[in-house]
Formats: C-alpha cells, structure tokens, sequence
C-alpha cells in the first residue's frame, strides 16, 4: 500500500504499530481529486449536484436495542499509540486511494481488547448518505486499521460563493463502528473523526467545481495530434459549450505530466475563454516529451492527464482531462518517437 503523506490525527498510531514495539513504516501520501479523481485542487466554488437526498448531516439511525451505544468527542492530541479506554478516527487519502476514487478512515483502538467491526459507516454533512466502510478487518488493541470509502460522486453543494458543501458550524464527520460483541461495555461507538488533511473539504471543493463546469461545458482533447514540423506536434484541447447562455469559461492553464510537457516552460497558457452560448474553442498546445528516460514510459499511468486551471463566471477552479485510448496512444508514440530520434 503507498504510505501516507497525511497528517496523522490525534491518538492514531502510525500502520502497523504495536504499543512500544514494532514500528512499520507504512505512511499513506495526500492526493488530490481529487481525488479524486477528481483529484483537482481545491476550488472555492460549489455547486448543486443532485442525488438522492438522505440524512447525511443529521443523527445517526438509531442501533439495535441490545446493544449499547456511546458517543466519543473529538480527541486531544496523542503522540503515539491510541488513548487507554479510547477508539479514536482520522480520514487520510494515498494517492492510489485517489486515483481509485476513495479515501480511508483509520481507526485507533484503545480499548484494551480487539475489536472486530462488522460494520463501519462514515457520516458527514458534506455528504447526502453515509458511506459504510471495506474490507473489514479485526483492530488488535493499541494498533489502528484503515477502512476504504468510495467517493460519493454527488456530495452536498451550496451553489455560487459556497465553500464546497461546508455549512457554517457543521459538525465534524463521524465514524459508526459496530462489533460483533461488546468491547468495554459497547457493541456500537460513534467516533468524531478528525480531518487535519482536509481529505474531504478539499475533495467537495473539487466535485462541486466539476459538477457546475459539466453544466455550462465539456473539455476534452482530440484523438490525434496535429504535425506541426519535424519532431513537433500539438495537442488540441476542445472546450464544448453546452448553449447556456450568462456563462463565460476562461481556460488560464494547462499543466504538462511527467512524460509530456509544452517545450521551454512549466505550463502552457492559452488564457482563452468561452462564452456558455458559443461556438467551441480548440486550443492548440505544442508539446513535447517532459524526458526520455526509460523510467518515464514505464511509470506513465498519469502521463496523459492534464490538470487546467480555468474560470467559470470568475470563480478559479482546476479540473483534471484525461486523453481518450486512441489519444494518449497516440500522444505516447510521437513521445517515444520523438525521444528515439534524439542524440541522447
């Protein structure tokens, strides 16, 4: 598993830690939506996704009438393992969690028992409905376990000037975790799970953003590229308009990947924009191979896929545009012609 770049939250011991014993260096990194897949950065805009309502921000249902149930506030700050007496929770998000559209929630027990979840579901006000956890697995006392989340792809937007789907004063997300039988008294605990990463803020700033782009636009690249010389060739990039009219989309930048970047500088910037209600824009961007190592081909899973900063009616925002098969096939081998024809 990639290891994590995410702040660990309070009273959560590193993976696969045991209380002053073992230390595994299993660390998970941040990512983007992004996510992500969605893996964009952050946008202050939001918007109105639709999906079936649910009551995401309000109590959790009611449990069973056997078992008991107990509420945990958010934890203060622990150093190594999990507090005595305690579960504690925190989100975190690799970046192979993003590129699978999902995040994690990592559970600390400190119970002084195992715990066996038979079900773990996350609730947040940012979301329509709670997500129930994977790939459930025993929690040995004073070790943490992380549990997959799917992205849900409609999380709750305020609109335009919203901060993606963050209500003023919501509170934090909690985690539901019921086990087969109780664990000092408790069958079911509900755990404030803390966020110090931003794994889901950042995730519905970016979804939202996206969801009001789709409404007024679609951006895609061309399954070719187009000659331009000897060794030289663009990429084209199409912005649709979907005929709204009142909407402008500004493209301000395109970022180059790892294997294919526009020559002589970091980013292309066709500062180009779009009215909701216009004819289509095909930006052209030269490109070339970002290196010829054989490294860069090998490891080229993001190698087409562009991240491009725009605005939609003023509001910043970043998208990530993936090539279609016969695309990046194509953007590849002029790469990889390119590199075959040069001195190195």
């Amino acid at each position: 598993m990639s290891a994590p770049s995410t702040p660990r939250a309070p009273g959560i011991p590193r993976p696969g830690t045991l209380p002053g014993t073992l230390v595994a260096g299993t660390i998970l990194a941040v990512a983007l939506l992004a996510g992500c897949a969605t893996g964009g950065s952050p946008s202050p805009r939001t918007g109105s996704g639709a999906a079936p309502p649910d009551s995401a921000g309000s109590s959790a249902p009611s449990a069973p009438s056997s078992p008991s149930i107990t509420t945990l506030p958010p934890m203060p700050a622990y150093d190594d393992d999990p507090p005595d007496g305690r579960l504690v929770a925190d989100l975190r998000q690799s970046s192979r969690d993003a590129a699978l559209g999902r995040f994690q929630v990592w559970v600390g027990n400190g119970l002084g028992a195992e715990l066996t979840p038979t079900r773990v579901r996350y609730r947040d006000p940012r979301f329509r409905r709670p997500v129930s956890g994977e790939r459930l697995r025993t929690i040995p006392s004073g070790t943490a376990r992380g549990f997959p989340l799917a992205l849900p792809p409609q999380p709750r937007c305020l609109g335009p000037g919203g901060q993606g789907g963050l209500r003023p004063g919501a509170a934090p997300g909690v985690v539901e975790v019921r086990s087969a039988r109780e664990v000092s008294g408790s069958a079911v605990r509900r755990v404030h799970v803390e966020d110090e990463a931003d794994v889901v803020q950042r995730y519905v700033a970016a979804r939202c953003f996206q969801l009001d782009l789709d409404r007024v636009a679609t951006l895609s690249f061309a399954d070719r590229l187009r000659p331009t010389g000897d060794d030289a060739a663009e990429l084209l990039l199409r912005v649709t308009p979907r005929g709204r009219p009142g909407h402008r989309v500004q493209v301000d930048t395109v970022s180059g990947t790892p294997v294919l970047t526009p020559p002589g500088q970091p980013v292309w910037e066709p500062a180009a924009s779009v009215a909701g209600d216009g004819e289509p824009l095909v930006l052209a961007l030269p490109v070339g191979p970002a290196r010829c190592d054989a490294h860069a081909f090998a490891e080229s899973g993001g190698a087409t896929a562009f991240r491009v900063a725009l605005r939609l009616d003023g509001e910043p925002g970043e998208v990530l545009v993936r090539m279609g098969p016969e695309g990046a096939a194509a953007a590849l081998a002029f790469a990889q012609e390119v590199c075959g024809s040069s001195p190195d």
